[in-house]
C-alpha cells in the first residue's frame, strides 16, 4: 500500500513537489502571520518589563500611559512617594514620533525619564554599547532597532541630541523602537508650543482684562510665565517595598491622590485585550482564508492526480483490491503533500521572519499546532478524491 502510493508520487513528482513548494509559500505566511501576532504580545510585555514598574499611576478615568492619553503634574511624584509601601516612584513622559537623523526619518518613542541611578524606574535597564544618560540635557540612549550608532545626532523637536548609548528590545506596544532622552527635554517636547503658538498665547493673555487688574500687580507676568512652563507628564512608575501588596499600595493611592492606578496583570489586559485586539482579529481573518485556500489547492491537487489515474483505480478494483486500499493510497499522497508543504513553509517562516520590520516571534507550539493543522485539512481535502474514486467502474479498465 505504501509502495502503491510511493510509485504514484514518482511517477508525477514533479507536479508533486512544485504543488507542495507552493502550498509551502501559503503555510510560510500563514506560520509568519502568527508570528507577527506572537511578537505585537511580545512587544506589550516587553514595555511592561523593561519600564520596571509594579504600578502605573497615570490621569483619573484614562487608560494611560500606553493606550489613552493621561496628563499629571509632574510634582505629583512626591506625594505618590510618601504613600506607605512605596519604595520609589518617577515621571515619565511617552511620545511617538518621527526621528530625523541625516535626512533619514525614524519613528520612535521618545521615553522622558528623571535624572536619577540606574535601574530606576522608566530607564533602560541593560545595554550593549556606551552608557547611560549622564547629562540634565541633549543626551539620548537608542533601540538599535533605530540604526543609529553611538555619537550619532538625532533631531527632536528644536533640540539635537546626541547618543550616548544603545540598548536592545526596548520597544513600544506597536513594535516602534525607543529613544530616551532627559524628562525635561522630553517635557519640552511634548508639551511646548512653537514660538508663533506661544507669541499668540501671550497676545491673547495680555488682551484678556482679567490678567490686567490694576490693583493685583504683577497678576500678567505670573500668568504668562505659568503658560510657559512645562510642568506635565504622562504618568508616575511605582516600585513597591518587599511584603506589601500591589493592590493594597494602589488602593491607597487611588483613595488619597485621587489618581488612576493600574498593576501589571491590569496594565498588561490592557494592552494585549484593547490596544491589539483589533489587529488579532484581522490577523485571525486571514489565518482563516490561508486555511481554506490551502485546503482548496490540496482537494485540487489531489483530485487532479486521482483523475488522471481512473484507469489504473479500475484495474485495482478488478485485480480486487479493496476500496480501503485505494482510500489509503490517496490519503497518504494527501499527507505526503502536507507534510512537504509544511517542511518548506517552516523553512521559509524561519528565514523570512527577520527581515519583516515588525518582530515576528516564531513559536515552537504555533509550528506544531500548525502541523497538525496542515494534517487534518490534508485529510479533509483528500476526501473528495477519495469519493470520486470509490465510484469507478471495474469495467472501465476493460472498456477504456
Amino acid at each position: 500500500m505504501i509502495s502503491l502510493a510511493g510509485r504514484d508520487i514518482l511517477h508525477s513528482w514533479g507536479k508533486f513537489v512544485f504543488t507542495g513548494i507552493g502550498l509551502g509559500l501559503l503555510i510560510g505566511v500563514t506560520l509568519v502571520m502568527a508570528g507577527v501576532y506572537r511578537g505585537m504580545v511580545d512587544d506589550g510585555k516587553v514595555l511592561l518589563d523593561n519600564s520596571g514598574a509594579d504600578l502605573w499611576v497615570v490621569q483619573k478615568n484614562t487608560l494611560g500611559p500606553y493606550a489613552e492619553s493621561s496628563s499629571l503634574y509632574d510634582d505629583l511624584y512626591r506625594s505618590v512617594l510618601a504613600m506607605p509601601g512605596v519604595a520609589q516612584a518617577a515621571n515619565v513622559t511617552y511620545l511617538t514620533m518621527q526621528v530625523q537623523n541625516n535626512n533619514r526619518d525614524v519613528r520612535a518613542m521618545i521615553v522622558g525619564i528623571m535624572p536619577g541611578e540606574v535601574g530606576q524606574p522608566g530607564w533602560p535597564p541593560q545595554l550593549v554599547a556606551g552608557r547611560q544618560i549622564t547629562r540634565s540635557h541633549y543626551e539620548a540612549v537608542a533601540d538599535i532597532a533605530t540604526g543609529f550608532k553611538l555619537g550619532d545626532t538625532v533631531d527632536i523637536r528644536r533640540n539635537r541630541y546626541t547618543v550616548v548609548g544603545l540598548t536592545r528590545r526596548m520597544v513600544s506596544s506597536a513594535g516602534d523602537p525607543m529613544v530616551f532622552i532627559p524628562l525635561k527635554d522630553a517635557q519640552e517636547a511634548q508639551f511646548l508650543k512653537d514660538n508663533d503658538a506661544i507669541l499668540q498665547q501671550r497676545r491673547r493673555t495680555t488682551e484678556n482684562p482679567a490678567f490686567n487688574r490694576p490693583g493685583v500687580p504683577g497678576l500678567l507676568d505670573a500668568v504668562i510665565a505659568s503658560q510657559s512652563t512645562n510642568n506635565y507628564v504622562n504618568a508616575i512608575l511605582v516600585r513597591i517595598k518587599p511584603g506589601y501588596l500591589s493592590h493594597d499600595v494602589g488602593a491607597n493611592i487611588v483613595r488619597w491622590q485621587r489618581l488612576q492606578v493600574y498593576d501589571r496583570v491590569q496594565m498588561e489586559a490592557i494592552l494585549i485585550g484593547k490596544l491589539i485586539a483589533t489587529s488579532a482579529k484581522q490577523i485571525g481573518m486571514f489565518l482563516v482564508i490561508l486555511a481554506v485556500v490551502s485546503a482548496t489547492i490540496v482537494a485540487f491537487i489531489i483530485y487532479t492526480l486521482t483523475m488522471d489515474k481512473i484507469r489504473e483505480i479500475a484495474v485495482l478494483k478488478l485485480l480486487g483490491t479493496r476500496n480501503r486500499t485505494i482510500a489509503s493510497m490517496i490519503m497518504q499522497q494527501a499527507i505526503a503533500l502536507g507534510v512537504i508543504g509544511f517542511a518548506v513553509g517552516k523553512i521559509t517562516a524561519t528565514f523570512a521572519a527577520p527581515l519583516f520590520p515588525k518582530y515576528v516571534l516564531l513559536v515552537p507550539s504555533d509550528s506544531l499546532v500548525g502541523f497538525f493543522a496542515v494534517l487534518v485539512i490534508c485529510v479533509l481535502a483528500s476526501l473528495i478524491a477519495i469519493r470520486m474514486a470509490l465510484k469507478v467502474d471495474p469495467a472501465e479498465a476493460i472498456g477504456g
